[in-house]
């Protein structure tokens, strides 16, 4: 399988540069036959392990944004100062992924997501407790700055302790509990809400991810493919310009920039578009709105699957018609066209995400806990501004606007991968008369 999904290049990042932040002990990395796989001791309590940690970042990172409506009638402000809430974990998380991410090289990955997952859910308990938005906004930053350690460092752990055959389909599984806990946050969110305001809806999303911080932390296994070293910024530095070098890489982390950018707006604003006519649904029901992330559980995980069939850029293409239907159909004053629309997003969504993600994975076989930090930080810089931008759209503009933007942001997709074709296609070419010619 090649290991790109936008046709580019299939040069190997950290080839010929320096690809690693650490000077590494002596200690070997374990055999390959150490690795996990389906049916192999351990694999079931990692996968458990990581869905639980993905259930808690997505219940946490997001658990404002089904609550914006409520947020902005408790503190008389507008949607787009109300999405800051949500913006501001994510643009943390965006920031602070690759530092972090190195970090995780001298601790290790375990340590790092376990650390992470700690202090998410001790501020997570202090959220409700904001006395003002300015307040709530700060700890929110704070919130995904402590998040930041999760991300890069599940994809690098997997990437080194499960085999390459098994590898889009762990990460998918990841991505699912992404899906599943960004569903039953904003759910939970929604009906405690309705019954008790949106501070009692916080701290149920706090007592939520404790539960699954323990889960993890009892479940993962440790690391056996992991080399610890001291930090040599000289070497991260190099590592990262190597990794935005390499034209394959940058494409991967612009997708996933753009599909996070209209997945953000759509579910920043989809509060707000609901609460009003022709709809004038009561949070709770809102809430319930989210049951179509388990659409994304299902795509996510069957993104192996998708790539074995149509290979990544077919895949790609896919993922991204599908979510650019969802976009149009979400037009319509029907709450059944709207709520199809959704489903078609999110599918759309969630299976681009993990084509993509893991397609970094696989071609930074140095350094890859940065090239996945990398990758999370275009990730979350797209769900940042896809928030606030889309909350600005709604507010000038309505729906339309907001889905303007989306399909914006999907037709960079499309010209992305269409470019990465037309590059593969020429490289093929010239492989050919330079085979002959031997």
């Amino acid at each position: 399988m090649p290991p790109a999904d936008t046709g580019a290049s299939t040069v190997v990042v950290g080839a010929s540069a320096p690809s690693s932040p650490v000077t590494t002990t002596a200690a070997p990395a374990a055999a390959t036959h150490e690795r996990l796989e389906p049916g192999r001791p351990g694999y079931r309590r990692m996968s458990f392990a990581l869905f639980a940690a993905g259930v808690a970042a997505f219940a946490l990172l997001y658990s404002t944004q089904a609550l914006l409506p409520a947020v902005s009638a408790s503190f008389d402000a507008t949607a787009g100062q109300a999405s800051w809430t949500v913006s501001a974990a994510t643009g943390a998380l965006a920031l602070f992924v690759l530092p972090l991410s190195a970090l995780s090289e001298r601790f290790g990955r375990r340590q790092m997501m376990t650390a992470s997952l700690a202090i998410a859910v001790l501020v997570g308990l202090l959220v409700p407790l904001a006395p003002s938005m300015g307040a709530l906004i700060a700890l929110r930053a704070v919130q995904g700055a402590a998040l930041a350690g999760l991300p890069a460092s599940a994809m690098a752990y997997l990437a080194e302790e499960v085999r390459p055959k098994a590898l889009i389909a762990a990460i998918g599984l990841f991505v699912a509990g992404n899906s599943i806990g960004g569903m039953s946050g904003r759910i939970l969110t929604g009906w405690v809400a309705q019954a008790w305001g949106w501070r009692a809806a916080l701290a149920a999303v706090g007592l939520l991810a404790l539960a699954c911080a323990a889960v993890f932390h009892f479940l993962i296994p440790k690391a056996r493919n992991f080399r610890p070293g001291s930090l040599n910024p000289k070497a991260l530095a190099k590592t990262v310009a190597t990794h935005l070098g390499n034209p394959l890489l940058v494409r991967l982390y612009a997708i996933g920039a753009l599909f996070m950018t209209v997945f953000g707006a759509v579910y920043t604003v989809i509060g707000y578009r609901l609460v009003e006519e022709p709809f004038s649904l009561p949070q709770g029901v809102i809430g319930s709105i989210f049951l179509v992330y388990l659409v994304g559980t299902v795509s996510s995980a069957a993104a192996g699957r998708l790539v074995a069939r149509l290979g990544r850029r077919g895949a790609l293409y896919l993922a991204v018609s599908t979510t650019a239907a969802g976009l149009l159909l979400s037009l319509a004053d029907s709450l059944a066209a709207v709520l199809l629309g959704l489903v078609l997003i999110t599918a759309g969504f969630f299976a681009g995400h993990a084509v993509a993600s893991s397609s970094v994975s696989r071609t930074a076989t140095e350094g890859r806990a940065q090239a996945s930090a990398l990758y999370q930080s275009a990730y979350y810089l797209g769900s940042s501004a896809g928030g606030t931008l889309g909350a600005v759209a709604f507010h000038s503009g309505g729906w339309a606007a907001t889905v303007a933007l989306g399909l914006l942001a999907v037709l960079g997709v499309v010209s992305i991968t269409l470019y990465g074709t037309r590059v593969a296609r020429a490289e093929r070419r010239a492989l050919v008369p330079a085979t002959a010619a031997r």
